[in-house]
């Protein structure tokens, strides 16, 4: 796998020739990392784009690294508005089930004798449905009233495919997941989605309108794009 050193961190890409591609362009995916897509090109040539975009990649596998979680123990870090937090996993005999409590600075994972990672993974997702609608809610209400966007309903759901959506009576709905990003990315998911309540496809006319509240929106999808939980 071919790999290139930008400051003291080494970028590994893999390269996917698209003949009929005009351009390259790259993508940072769970499962498949960097990839570079387009015509072929030299080694050198695969480097200097990749350089082009170092910046990008690396927040991309930043916040990729982030969402990923494999089993919560002592040591793991656990990502919430935009922050990976110090866990610690505590066994209480006398608790019945799995407690999450965090003070600011990191999360506090209480179990009892007889638990499993199921068990964990649950417990953060209520966490995390909690935390969503007293974060985000206000957020949400926040962003309707500056951009002048009116929403029915909001709603927040785990979804494994998709950040957000709006449904034809124009109900918000939001993962869960959503509170993990930073919030600049929530921010951007949030009027991304009020845009929807006006414009309900992805037309010139869909951008025009979310460009007008959050200029800067193109550099935000790109870290948006991939980042499927």
């Amino acid at each position: 796998m071919p790999k290139v050193l930008y400051g003291n961190k080494t970028i590994d890409y893999s390269i996917q020739e698209r003949n009929g591609l005009k351009s390259h362009y790259i993508t940072v995916e769970r499962g498949h990392g960097v990839v570079l897509k387009g015509k072929p090109v030299s080694i050198e040539k695969s480097q200097q784009l990749i350089l082009k975009k170092a910046k990008w990649i690396i927040e991309k596998l930043n916040l990729v690294e982030a969402i990923e979680e494999g089993n919560i123990v002592t040591g793991s870090r656990i990502q919430y508005l935009g922050r990976k937090y110090y866990t610690q996993v505590f066994q209480d005999i006398n608790s019945k089930s799995v407690h999450i409590d965090f003070n600011e600075s990191k999360f506090k994972i209480t179990v009892p004798s007889d638990y499993s990672q199921d068990d964990i993974h649950n417990a953060l997702l209520e966490f995390f449905r909690i935390k969503a609608e007293e974060k985000l809610t206000p957020r949400v209400r926040k962003w309707a009233k500056e951009t002048g966007l009116n929403y029915h309903k909001l709603r927040f759901q785990f979804m494994e495919k998709r950040w957000g959506s709006c449904t034809p009576n124009n109900t918000i709905v939001l993962n869960l997941n959503a509170v993990k990003l930073p919030w600049s990315l929530i921010d951007y998911l949030i009027v991304h989605e009020l845009c929807h309540t006006k414009i309900k496809s992805h037309s010139k006319e869909f951008w025009a309108e979310l460009s007008k509240h959050i200029p800067n929106w193109k550099s935000l999808d790109e870290l948006m794009l991939g980042m499927k939980i």
